[in-house]
């Protein structure tokens, strides 16, 4: 099931991006992003109507809903529009990939979950590669003046998707599913995103046209309904530190269909990246090492 669910969320995130570039358009970002919200959050409710699984959340779980839907379905979203406005895609890869480290950290310090050696260590080789995958996109772009703004903004958008996979984390402990809790919290940041966006006077409008129509019922029912209940799901079962691995892969994922759709071409530098990624999910992945009832044994005695 674990492996199911992380291919799952590798595959379908890792496409999302052709989606997203297929709504810029008239449409303002945070209102697209509202409209993929409400439309997610409304096929989770039926769902779980359907299903007739319990729809209304514990009183004592809406503070965490109300962070989660502020954090991870509407600043890290409006986070990295935003930066992709100011820097390389390759470098906001690069930035969104060190999710897994901020996750292990934050689980430390909020959590109390041990810090794995392994993780930490696949992440940095997956950052490596990362960055030789991306190589060609940051030349020539360290000079803007607009760079350090535009990381700064990827940085914060990846603080607010771990806050999101931490939160996550804590309500499934409380014994609420992704599928509850995903529920509610996409209704509060599509809300959100909507007042914000008629606070400031961005037009609330609709494209009816079939590539708008069709890239948003990608990106809200595989993208937001399947893939974040499967990745949330995964954060539950393995921990937010192992599962947001993914976020390494997602990259690796895009550039292969921009090689079939933009004739994106591999360089060696690209296919040693892609071994620092594959080898850096092994590493993050390998069991953790368990002392065997000897070794226990031995160590009693000599203490």
């Amino acid at each position: 099931m674990n492996a199911l669910l992380y291919v799952t969320t590798v595959l379908i995130w890792g496409t999302t991006w052709i989606a997203i570039k297929l709504q810029l358009g008239d449409v303002p970002a945070p209102v697209s992003i509202a409209w993929r919200f409400w439309l997610a959050a409304a096929v989770l409710l039926l769902i779980l109507v359907v299903t007739r699984k319990p729809v209304w959340p514990p009183r004592r779980a809406w503070r965490y809903l109300v962070a989660q839907g502020t954090a991870l379905f509407c600043c890290n979203f409006l986070c990295f529009y935003y930066a992709s406005a100011h820097v390389p895609s390759g470098l906001v890869a690069v930035v969104f990939s060190t999710a897994p480290v901020w996750n292990a950290i934050n689980g430390r310090l909020f959590l109390g979950r041990p810090i794995r050696g392994m993780v930490m260590g696949g992440a940095a080789l997956g950052l490596a590669g990362i960055g030789l995958l991306f190589l060609p996109q940051m030349a020539g772009h360290w000079n803007d003046g607009n760079m350090l703004a535009g990381l700064a903004l990827a940085l914060l958008g990846t603080l607010c998707f771990s806050a999101g996979n931490l939160l996550s984390s804590r309500m499934q402990a409380l014994g609420l599913t992704p599928w509850l809790t995903n529920t509610w919290a996409m209704f509060i940041g599509a809300a959100i995103l909507t007042l914000g966006a008629l606070a400031l006077g961005m037009p609330f409008r609709f494209e009816p046209t079939t590539q708008y129509v069709g890239s948003l019922l990608y990106l809200a029912i595989p993208g937001s309904v399947i893939g974040f209940t499967a990745y949330l799901l995964l954060v539950g079962r393995m921990g937010p530190d192992r599962a947001a691995y993914c976020t390494v892969l997602f990259p690796v994922v895009a550039l292969t269909v921009s090689s079939v759709y933009e004739d994106y071409r591999w360089s060696a530098a690209a296919f040693a990246g892609l071994a620092l990624v594959i080898a850096g999910n092994l590493l993050a992945f390998l069991p953790a090492k368990t002392k065997t009832p000897a070794a226990v044994g031995t160590a009693s005695a000599r203490s």
